[in-house]
């Protein structure tokens, strides 16, 4: 039965919301809030009620009927709360329902001791956790991908780069553990973040928590948190962890983006380096040879859409008072979950695009022998064998790469006698270096072997790493399901102990 409620959400002003007010602010809120935050109020009004039984502030059997009512409504919907969207969120549409069944004598108990700002900021960090669970859960399995290929690629050799020119060679494989490691650091950056967001504000209050004794550590628990966020006001005037998040992600982002740059140049008919995958590729209308890397392309603009959440984020609070509770605790909330949708879906796709790409290994051998890029090893060669200086072997052999790139040579034409030459005329003597020496020096394989310090790319090492970070990553993998699991079983306790109580206590 309907109950006609007196009781108006609206009560200090005189008139209902502008119709543009509502088309441009109202309309965007609700609709938000029931995208990423339906659930999560359904289980704060659960948490909440049950621990205004607990502490003895409302009487059970009245807690009994709105609960009741919560737990119907999280079970058909907010279809059955009428909104429309000319209230501030969907708690009031919330509460407008459990007072036109109840009354208010009854319906209106449920807020005590709280207030929009506190259920809001716990709401909208529930959300944010649960984005950032997901995002740390995919970046795990697209860390295991890297570290694979990586493993696949110890003795794929091929050119490094500095100033995109040739620098010393590499392997494949070296290069996706700089990545590896790049997303371990980006997963650090996350995790904490999501640590600051895994925090309870409700109980805070307006500001100051409230006069009813209310236990915030049982509310906290209930919702799956480890532990209140202590200081009320910070608890509802602060957003930081929205916007560390954003930031975290941006970085991600960028760093996702660099590396699809350096795919897609390798993709090139110049570079031939590699073939992305038919599944992740577009073709011309026009021009029947093109097959064009638009997942890479779609990465990189992606990742320029969530460097534009982090401004948008940091703008909505840099111009906020400390004491604001709305820009500068609601607006960026929009900028952030957003990031999280896109760098999530990123994840899956960079995920997919780089288990599918096939890579041209001669190719990148053959670069790697031609381009004077090992260089360096045969300077140093110089100096172990005959005594010169570093800088004069460095001008020995700079003199002669000249000279070969200018007579259209590569790196595999370099004689005995061409360093001799170079040598007698910068230093007056000869080298006298067998070419068999010579040789070994310019062989890209040999080269990496020989680069056996710690972080260098040896074979050797390469194993060592992988395997310390594949350590690290299952260590990082269930400290994500560790936090994953605390958060669902807290969901299903606190809805089984609602529909227990609902269901055992009575008047």
């Amino acid at each position: 039965m309907v109950v006609k409620s007196k009781v108006n959400l609206r009560e200090r002003l005189k008139s209902a919301p502008s119709n543009i007010f509502v088309q441009t602010y109202f309309s965007n809120k609700v609709a938000k809030d029931l995208e990423y935050n339906f659930d999560s109020e359904m289980q704060i009004h659960m948490a909440h009620g049950l621990m205004l039984v607990k502490q003895g502030i409302v009487p059970a059997r009245d807690i009994k009927k709105i609960l009741k009512l919560i737990l119907k409504i999280q079970d058909e919907g907010y279809r059955v709360l009428s909104i429309d969207y000319k209230l501030e969120g969907l708690y009031s549409y919330t509460e407008r329902y459990i007072v036109s069944k109840l009354g208010p004598e009854v319906g209106g108990k449920l807020h005590t001791g709280r207030s929009r700002n506190d259920m809001h900021t716990t709401a909208w960090r529930m959300a944010l956790r649960t984005e950032l669970l997901e995002i740390l859960s995919r970046l795990v399995e697209l860390r295991k991908t890297v570290l694979g290929l990586s493993q696949r690629h110890i003795a794929t050799v091929m050119p490094g780069y500095t100033h995109s020119q040739h620098a010393q060679p590499i392997t494949l494989g070296y290069y996706l553990l700089t990545l590896a490691d790049l997303l371990q650091r980006d997963f650090a950056r996350i995790f904490a973040s999501l640590q600051n967001t895994d925090q309870c504000p409700l109980g805070a209050g307006a500001l100051t928590t409230t006069a009813f004794p209310l236990d915030r550590k049982f509310v906290a628990k209930a919702l799956g948190f480890p532990q209140p966020m202590e200081i009320a006001y910070d608890a509802v005037s602060n957003r930081d962890d929205a916007m560390e998040s954003t930031a975290a992600l941006s970085i991600f982002m960028t760093n996702i983006s660099r590396l699809a740059f350096d795919l897609q140049a390798w993709n090139t008919f110049e570079y031939r380096f590699i073939e992305t995958g038919d599944e992740h590729s577009a073709v011309s209308s026009i021009m029947p040879q093109k097959k064009n890397p638009a997942a890479l392309e779609h990465i990189k603009a992606v990742a320029g859409i969530v460097n534009g959440a982090f401004t948008s984020a940091s703008a909505c609070v840099k111009n906020t008072s400390l004491s604001d509770v709305a820009d500068g605790v609601t607006a960026l909330n929009e900028p952030a979950l957003d990031a999280c949708k896109h760098a999530g879906s990123v994840l899956l796709l960079i995920d997919e695009v780089l288990s599918a790409i096939v890579v041209n290994k001669d190719i990148m051998k053959k670069q790697a022998e031609i381009g004077f890029g090992t260089a360096t090893e045969l300077s140093d060669v110089i100096v172990r064998e005959t005594g010169l200086s570093f800088r004069m072997a460095h001008n020995v052999v700079g003199t002669v790469v000249r000279n070969t790139v200018a007579k259209g040579g590569i790196a595999t034409d370099i004689r005995s006698s061409d360093l001799d030459s170079a040598a007698l005329e910068l230093f007056g003597k000869k080298l006298n270096l067998s070419q068999n020496l010579i040789n070994e020096a310019l062989d890209p394989e040999r080269n990496i072997e020989q680069r056996g310090l710690m972080g260098g790319p040896s074979s050797k090492r390469m194993r060592e790493m992988i395997a310390a970070r594949n350590h690290i990553l299952r260590e990082d993998k269930k400290n994500v399901g560790a936090i994953s699991r605390r958060v669902a079983k807290a969901r299903e306790k606190l809805i089984n102990d609602t529909k227990k109580f609902c269901k055992i206590r009575g008047a």
